[in-house]
């Protein structure tokens, strides 16, 4: 995979010189004319390296340097400077410039300072992976769920890790597909190359073609310079296309040619790029309707349907919904401000019971709401949003029966409620309060006690 340079330099002829020689090196490249377009370039772009001149009018390199490394653009920065500024560019290396080259530019010297930073940058990356592994930020407990449904979803995802397999992943939206996908890759032997997701819904259908295969500078309006697609990115890795079902007829076709012959061709371009991805889709749609419409090319849906997986919504697996709020409440209360907090029994029998249309995505957007009301240290059903509790008060008026229940204290509550009408029909003469619900007197009162119930105050209760 190629990496991406981004020139930075208020001389608009060394831009395109330096640009053209990079990628005649077979690297992307980014321009900007300024320190101030830098930063903007590299908030929208993946950089890899930015070269950048000493001195410019308004931010300089020095000053552009500082302002990276106050916004956490980890990227190294090779500076570029005239002979008589040699000293200055030493300074702004011990401030964390990766190192210098010369103006006039030697090719030898700009191959060597750029290998050097870059492969450092791999390095670095490598080992944050390696990292974010050890740590088990990848690994299945990011798959959380005790339920049946669920345990058949680990079980399939266990089988097709360390395989090749194509996989397409269906369930509703919010089910935590890209979350299953991750695992997957993390535990693959593909778990050191590049995830890389690409939404088919979020990206406008003009640009799916250049988005997927990347383009040639030139080849249409805008097109400034080369770019890598996402198949190029994901080369060695893993392409993970969520929402296929909204794919263009027309890029499917594309799409179908890529998964057959591993060859594809970036828009503009002339000679056939290949690439080693492994495919995970993922729709909330059916795609097997969507084939006998006519809205989707069955040829690509067999080809993806090799391996399915069916994320099950939250409602049917509602004996998950306490591990998920443990999880989410230990997130958002330190990020909040707010630590220690757990969910009170009466929060977890409402969010439980509860049925959830946007499944964890919106029981993770709820917990983070509930947080931010909490007045304590327990996380009380006063505390949810009021849809939670009056979906919950609705059911019960139905006359529905709503699980998960603490089926004790629903037997009290029908009990007391028993006793006090009993008490309320004989105006607290127990001995007929008794004759009515056919217990013996002394049983009777053992019960009035242990439930706590005033004969008077239930007498006078309207």
């Amino acid at each position: 995979m190629s990496h991406t340079i981004l020139i930075v330099d208020d001389e608009p002829k060394l831009l395109d010189v330096l640009s053209g020689m990079l990628e005649q090196m077979d690297y992307r490249t980014l321009t900007a004319g300024s320190g101030v377009a830098a930063l903007d370039v590299l908030e929208r772009e993946g950089v890899d390296l930015v070269l950048c001149d000493l001195r410019m009018p308004g931010m300089g390199g020095r000053e552009l340097l500082a302002e990276m490394q106050r916004r956490g653009h980890a990227v190294p920065l090779v500076i570029m400077t005239a002979y008589s500024s040699v000293r200055d560019a030493v300074a702004v290396i011990k401030e964390g410039a990766f190192d210098y080259i010369d103006k006039p530019i030697e090719l030898d010297d700009l191959t060597a300072t750029l290998s050097n930073a870059l492969r450092l940058q791999d390095a670095l990356r490598d080992n944050a992976r390696l990292r974010e592994e050890l740590e088990g930020k990848h690994r299945f407990d990011t798959l959380i769920g005790v339920s049946p449904a669920f345990q058949k979803v680990l079980r399939a995802v266990g089988e097709v890790c360390s395989a090749r397999t194509t996989v397409l992943l269906t369930g509703e939206s919010g089910t935590g597909k890209e979350v299953v996908a991750r695992a997957i890759h993390f535990n693959s032997p593909r778990h050191e190359g590049p995830f890389v997701a690409v939404n088919c819904a979020a990206v406008p259908e003009a640009l799916l073609e250049s988005e997927f295969f990347g383009h040639v500078k030139g080849s249409f309006t805008g097109a400034l310079t080369n770019r890598v697609g996402r198949f190029g990115q994901a080369d060695r890795g893993t392409l993970f296309l969520d929402e296929i079902g909204d794919m263009p007829l027309a890029l499917q076709a594309k799409i179908l040619r890529v998964l057959q012959d591993r060859t594809y061709e970036p828009v503009g371009g002339t000679q056939s790029k290949t690439t080693d991805v492994r495919i995970i889709a993922a729709t909330n749609r059916d795609l097997e309707k969507m084939v006998a419409e006519g809205q989707f090319r069955g040829d690509l849906y067999y080809r993806l349907n090799v391996f399915p997986i069916a994320l099950p919504p939250l409602r049917d697996r509602r004996e998950d919904v306490p591990l998920f709020l443990d999880r989410f409440v230990s997130e958002f209360g330190p990020a909040l401000g707010k630590r220690g907090l757990s969910f009170a029994p009466d929060a977890v029998r409402a969010l439980a019971a509860y049925a959830w249309p946007g499944n964890i995505r919106e029981l993770q957007n709820c917990v983070e709401r509930s947080v931010l009301s909490a007045r304590g240290s327990v996380i009380t059903a006063a505390d949810l949003p009021p849809y939670i509790t009056q979906a919950q008060g609705a059911a019960s008026a139905n006359g529905e029966v709503v699980f998960p229940m603490d089926l004790e204290e629903e037997c009290a509550k029908f009990e007391r409620s028993r006793i006090v009408a009993a008490l309320k029909r004989t105006e607290g003469v127990q001995v007929r309060a008794a004759e009515l619900l056919g217990v013996s007197e002394r049983s009777l009162w053992h019960r009035v006690k242990k439930l706590g119930i005033s004969v008077g105050k239930a007498v006078a209760e309207p």
